[in-house]
């Protein structure tokens, strides 16, 4: 009787899940897509976005919903500018060679997070949500000879979960009316699409580049901004978003948008489900497996295209 009201739960924190995962996965897509450049240090920028919204709130103070909205102005900026820094400054002197940047956000990753722990310690602190009501959900069953809604059946959602859904949906489609509609989305997938014919054309690859690695880095930190309330700024949190992250464009595509929403869905989702119904650990091996099965029929992922 009770299995109904579990999926609609189980569904909805697994949409919480899979929006933060969209957003988070879009931004390495992203960096990939247009610069080839596997970001190793894509779940330290994830943490810095939160571990900065900690900072924010605590300075601003009085109502949550303030130090929210500046946290969600200000850490996406400040870690998107750190990432353009980074870029501007290693990747670009080691010129984007596919090796050595691997090996430079691996230290990138360490570097913020030895600074993080220096700076903020080990303590993980949580963020009040700017506000918190809880919305019943109702559930419709027979009630002797009628067929009628109970409610409260005992489950309940908060109105901030429905916010960061309805959130990151909206900033998704922000993200893909920028590639689509506006000139530095044209100038990326430009660049994306031949760099050599890009730079002929007089496109500025390296700022592009910089903007790239930057939007990504926000999205990240945007997404963490969006779950801190949900869970609690520490330093070591940026390693399985990092994971997941990286399994969401593996199994929609490196590089694909569409798809990487698409995957991001699909792992959230079924995360959300199966950890209520079974287990985490499961969910974590499911998902894993399908990389797996993805890498050995698929390589270039779902809705990736085959390069020559």
């Amino acid at each position: 009787m009770e299995f109904g009201p579990h999926l609609i739960l189980a569904t909805l924190e697994g949409a919480v899940t899979a929006a933060v995962l969209a957003l988070t996965a879009v931004g390495l897509s992203l960096v990939f897509g247009v610069m080839r450049v596997v970001n190793i240090a894509h779940g330290e920028f994830y943490m810095l976005g939160a571990v900065i919204a900690w900072y924010v709130a605590q300075m601003l103070g009085g109502h949550p919903a303030l130090g929210f909205v500046a946290a969600l102005v200000i850490a996406p900026l400040v870690v998107g500018a750190l990432a353009a820094a980074a870029d501007v400054t290693i990747l670009k002197r080691i010129e984007y060679d596919p090796e050595r940047t691997i090996v430079a956000t691996i230290g990138l990753l360490y570097i913020i997070q030895q600074l993080t722990l220096m700076t903020y310690g080990p303590e993980a602190r949580p963020v009040e949500a700017p506000f918190s009501g809880r919305i019943e959900l109702p559930w419709f069953d027979w009630f002797e000879t009628l067929f009628g809604m109970a409610q409260p059946w005992g489950w309940s959602i908060t109105s901030y979960k429905l916010f960061v859904i309805f959130a990151a949906g909206a900033v998704l489609c922000g993200v893909w009316a920028m590639m689509a509609r506006t000139r530095i989305g044209l100038l990326m997938r430009a660049t994306q699409a031949d760099r050599d014919m890009a730079l002929a054309f007089g496109i500025p690859v390296e700022r592009v580049y910089a903007l790239v690695f930057g939007i990504g880095a926000g999205l990240a930190a945007l997404g963490a901004v969006l779950i801190v309330p949900i869970q609690q700024a520490h330093y070591l949190m940026g390693v399985e978003p990092l994971l997941l992250a990286f399994i969401v464009v593996i199994i929609g595509g490196l590089g694909s948008l569409p798809g990487t929403v698409l995957a991001a869905l699909f792992i959230g989702l079924s995360d959300g489900i199966i950890s209520v119904f079974f287990s985490p650990t499961l969910a974590k091996i499911l998902a894993t497996l399908l990389v797996g099965l993805v890498l050995v029929f698929r390589p270039q992922g779902l809705f990736g295209t085959r390069t020559a």
